[in-house]
This record gives C-alpha cells, structure tokens and sequence, in this order.
C-alpha cells in the first residue's frame, strides 16, 4: 500500500512515515517548499502528486496548531486548519483516493468531567478549536474523508524551528534544569498522547477500515487522563528529578483566551475495530527512555 503522507517534519508526520517505512508501506512525502497546502486550490502540484503516485490513501498531518497565534492570525489559521484540508479532500474525492486528516479536543468546550465520545456535540471556544471544527465539517462533506481527533501530542522529532524548544514534556525537562520550582496549570485534564502508539493506531485504522468503514470520525489517544501537572509530576518521578511542582489554577484563561477545562477523549469506535492504545503513564515511560536514555545522569545533576 502507498501513502502520501503530508507535514513530514512534524512530530506526528515524521513518526508516521518511520512507522509506515518499518510496516513495509511505501511513502511519498513532499516537503513543505514542494507542496504549499494552502495554495492547493490555486494550483496543480497537489493534482499533480495524486495523478503520478497514485496513493492508495492521502494522510494530513499538517495543521496551524498554536493556539494562542490562531486568536491574532485568523486568516491563516483558517487557510490551514479548515480550506487547505477542504481543497484537498475535494481533488482526493474526485479521484476516488481516501483522505485522512486531524483534529483536536479543542473542539470541545469542556464543560464536562467525562472523556468525550464521537459523537458528543463539539463547541469550541477559542478559535482554533473553530478553525479546526470547520475543517472537520468542511472535510466531513466527503465520502473519502476520515477525520481522527487527538490531544496532547508529543514526540521525538518536537524541536520547534521557531522557539527552540521542543514539546511539553522536553520542555518541562528543560526547565528542570534552570528552576528549584515550577508552577505548572492543574486545571486543564487532557490524554497526552504519544505519536509512535498515534501511528500505530493510525496505520491499524486504514487496514481495518479497508473491509469494514463504519465510520468517518474517530478519537485516537493514549488511554486515560490527567493534568498537566500530574503529568509534570510523572516526568519529573520517572527520571528522579527533584525539581518542585506547585499546580496553579488558571481557571482555563491564557491571557484573554479560554481553554476548555476538561478535553480528554474517549477511543470508542476505534476499539470496536480492536484498536487500543497503551496508557499515557505507558506511553510516557517509553518515550522518555527512547529519548532521554542516555542523559538520565546529566539530567539529575
């Protein structure tokens, strides 16, 4: 089977080609000055790509996913998270090529204490969580579309060419080193989820849904939930760093910008395809001895 998987330096996107390479898939994966997403209305590349690879499955990665920026740059935002997904859904539809792409627990409003479930009513609050719902409807128009929500992602391939850093946990691992203390927000619960076991489940899903599409929208995590400071708490316990966390509740605001509360979900449709991810405790230990095996002295003195 041959992917065409886009956003390939990305944590989700650079996980999901080693996995798919590793599971004997083919993979094209144009860099992102080959393909501009948000130019695939305006031009034949994208066509182009689909017409001379003939991909069994086109696979998004791709998204505008800072959250605070998409509050001041609505116009990209919604180029990216909704009509650059809408256009290329549509020229896969037309060739008959099924389409998978992302969205978040953002679209949840997070009025709630238990996971959420596929088809629980979405209501974002800030405006990526609305410029990746309209992506989702915009998408969901399509036949060929598959639309998978997740949280919390990170990775081995998290460093930010803008910031420097890295994801949540790297960064909490970095600030370990400069800090007696940290406060961390205990007010938002999330399923931080891991890319490797997100590819997994990824590539489970397309084989699975091969003899069987059920449906065209699923909530893909690792199992269970917590906050991010239960989540910094388990970082810090597993590499025996005795950096002290103090919670600190934000009430969900982030500046003037809300953040739902509670956004953890819930994999039902995926497990009744057999698909079950690891827990996020799981998950967390696993990623940190991939990534952090080696430095666990450095780290502790």
């Amino acid at each position: 089977m041959k992917l065409l998987i886009i956003g390939k330096t990305g944590q989700l996107g650079s996980a999901l080609i080693d996995r798919a390479l590793s599971s004997n898939f083919t993979v094209v994966a144009p860099p992102r000055n080959e393909l501009d997403i948000t130019k695939v209305k305006n031009n034949s590349k994208f066509l182009r790509l689909l017409e001379i690879n003939k991909p069994d499955v086109v696979i998004n990665t791709a998204a505008y996913n800072n959250v605070v920026e998409c509050e001041s740059n609505l116009l990209y935002s919604f180029d990216v998270n909704c009509f650059a997904v809408k256009n290329m859904t549509e020229m896969c539809d037309k060739l008959s090529i099924p389409f998978i792409t992302f969205s978040t627990d953002y679209v949840f409003d997070g009025i709630t204490q238990t996971p959420y479930i596929e088809t629980d009513t979405p209501h974002p609050i800030n405006m990526y969580g609305i410029s990746k719902l309209s992506g989702e409807y915009a998408s969901l128009i399509y036949d060929n579309t598959i639309v998978i929500r997740t949280c919390g992602l990170y990775g081995l391939n998290s460093t930010s060419t803008k910031s420097g850093r890295g994801n949540f946990i790297d960064n909490r691992i970095l600030d370990s080193k400069s800090n007696k203390f940290l406060y961390i927000r205990c007010d938002q619960t999330v399923s931080p989820t891991f890319v490797n076991d997100l590819s997994k489940a990824i590539l489970q899903l397309i084989d699975r849904q091969q003899s069987n599409k059920k449906y065209n929208l699923y909530h893909l995590v690792n199992e269970g939930l917590c906050t991010w400071y239960e989540l910094t708490c388990e970082i810090y316990k597993i590499l025996n760093i005795d950096t002290e966390v103090i919670p600190v509740n934000r009430h969900g605001m982030d500046g003037t910008m809300k953040r739902p509360l509670f956004s953890a979900l819930r994999n039902e449709r995926a497990k009744e395809l057999g698909i079950v991810l690891p827990h996020w405790k799981d998950a967390l230990r696993r990623y940190l001895k991939i990534k952090y095996c080696n430095k666990f002295d450095e780290l502790n003195n």
